[in-house]
């Protein structure tokens, strides 16, 4: 493999302490692992397997006793969970409790026995895809496990019991921003909602991009409307980081044959070139600005022909602002914004999804524009001029 997974987990020598090792069940040993990140990279000359750390193992390999145990030590704990446990918390798996569906698998509320309420995510995947989920799984695990910013979604915990994968995060009430947009959420969101949702995104990435905690710089390389959560009080969470990237140390560029992501959201320079940077997460983000703007979907294909894509259809007239009224969310009151504010926002979006990545500005320069359309759109008087400049002509 090329190493497009960012981190591996390997096996200690611990046993789950719910599970007496000489008890175990076939089929429902417990998978207890340590963490091994790239960037400990100089410790795995230690390692039994140092020739790819990246080769796929299967299931039963991970339940070998380790003869060499890690000390890694995470920042932040992630507790492990049996299947009895996760069968459990959804009422085994309840249809009730479905609360979303995705590439991964399916997702449940679920409530953990210590009474917390929680979102299960199950990995169900076809056979010729398990090798790519388990790689997925562990590049989750590792990374949240070490990662805490509000505006990132927090890992509970996880479950491997045999050939079971589960992940388990705080539990999110508002959902995904997409189906916001998209009137599947209750609540309707206005424009002063939507822009304290891009600063909170804004602020989950550029966090991401500083290194400040992990040492290296992290590209989500997954960043779209439906991956970014709502808190009760609609604070914007990223989630799902199965295919995020840390960069090689000193580097700002990572160049790989294969481009993941999702279509809609991928930066021209990466798909054309291979070569990954932090600007292609800038791209992806402001494409979400552009469905915040418009209320649309990145990519619709329901559409006409000409219509589907979000960015070829608007990218010409953000920087218009004669036109820009005809792409504004219908849905949003004439009285929640201001035509200063929404021409920032999108000369910013406009900025973001330049063809050329070092146009971009840094996720760092996004959040204090932000900030400063956020102040834009509070003043009163911008509030009435905004209103004027937009009445129908």
């Amino acid at each position: 493999m090329e190493g497009e997974v960012a981190a591996c987990i390997s096996l200690s020598s611990s046993t789950h302490p719910t599970t007496p090792q000489n008890h175990r069940k076939p089929g429902k040993t417990i998978m207890p692992f340590g963490i091994v990140s790239a960037w400990n990279k100089r410790r795995r000359s230690k390692s039994q397997d140092h020739s790819d750390p990246w080769v796929y193992k299967p299931v039963e390999f991970w339940q070998l006793e380790d003869q060499t145990p890690q000390s890694t030590k995470r920042r932040l704990g992630s507790s492990v969970f049996t299947l009895k446990e996760m069968e459990e918390a959804t009422c085994s798996f309840n249809e009730k409790n479905l609360v979303g569906k995705g590439g991964f698998g399916r997702v449940y509320r679920g409530v953990l026995r210590s009474g917390e309420v929680v979102a299960i995510k199950k990995m169900e995947l076809p056979t010729f895809k398990e090798a790519e989920g388990e790689r997925e799984f562990r590049v989750e695990v590792d990374i949240l496990s070490r990662l805490e910013h509000p505006n990132l979604v927090s890992l509970i915990g996880y479950c491997a019991d045999g050939k079971h994968r589960f992940l388990v995060y705080e539990y999110l009430q508002h959902g995904n921003l997409q189906d916001h947009l998209n009137g599947f959420g209750k609540a309707k969101m206005e424009w002063p909602l939507r822009l304290k949702v891009a600063l909170g995104a804004a602020r989950g990435l550029a966090y991401l991009h500083s290194s400040s905690d992990v040492g290296i710089p992290i590209v989500h390389r997954d960043f779209k409307s439906t991956n970014i959560l709502l808190n009760a009080n609609f604070e914007a969470k990223i989630s799902d980081f199965g295919l995020a990237k840390l960069m090689p140390e000193g580097q700002e560029i990572f160049v790989t044959a294969r481009v993941l992501g999702t279509f809609g959201y991928f930066d021209p320079e990466y798909t054309s070139t291979g070569k990954l940077t932090l600007q292609s997460d800038v791209y992806a983000f402001g494409v979400v600005l552009l469905e915040l703007l418009t209320g649309r979907r990145a990519v619709d294909l329901n559409q006409g022909p000409s219509d589907q894509n979000l960015v070829l259809q608007v990218r010409h007239i953000l920087n218009d602002r004669k036109k820009l009224r005809k792409v504004i969310d219908p849905e949003l009151s004439r009285s929640s914004f201001t035509l200063e504010s929404i021409a920032m926002f999108a000369n910013l979006a406009s900025r973001c999804i330049r063809i050329e990545s070092s146009e971009r500005p840094s996720m760092a320069e996004c959040v204090k524009e932000l900030q400063t359309i956020i102040y834009t759109n509070s003043k009163p008087m911008g509030m009435g001029m905004g209103m004027m400049s937009f009445k129908m002509a």
